[in-house]
C-alpha cells in the first residue's frame, strides 16, 4: 500500500498507509491525527491546512479559486500550503511528505 509521511504539530514523524480512494484529509482523520476538517471536506473551512513538502508541490493538481480563496483565510500560509481535503490519494503520490500546520 502508498505510504504518506507525517509531521505532526508537535514536530513527531510518523508514516501512514493510505488507499487511493479517498483525499488526505480524511486519511489524516480516520488516522486520528490533529485536523478538524469540520466543513467535513467540502472546501469551505481551512481547518484542514497542511504544508506540502517542496519536493511534492509540483507532483499535486493545482490549486483551484476555491481552495486558494479558503486559504486567505488560514494562518500561517506559506507557497506550499494547501487544504488536505482537495488533495485526492493516488499511487502516484506514494512517499508524499506533509506537515499539519498550525491551528
Amino acid at each position: 500500500m502508498p505510504k504518506v509521511i507525517i509531521t505532526d504539530r508537535s514536530g513527531k514523524k510518523s508514516e501512514i498507509e493510505y488507499d487511493s480512494n479517498f483525499t488526505l484529509m480524511e486519511t489524516l482523520r480516520d488516522n486520528g491525527y490533529d485536523i478538524e476538517a469540520s466543513c467535513g471536506g467540502c472546501c469551505a473551512c481551512a481547518t484542514c491546512h497542511v504544508y506540502i513538502d517542496e519536493k511534492w508541490t509540483n507532483k499535486l493538481k493545482n490549486m483551484d479559486d476555491d481552495e486558494e480563496s479558503m486559504l486567505d483565510q488560514a494562518f500561517d500560509v506559506k507557497n506550499n500550503s494547501r487544504l488536505s481535503c482537495q488533495i485526492d490519494l493516488s499511487e502516484e503520490l506514494d512517499g508524499l511528505e506533509i506537515e499539519i500546520a498550525p491551528e
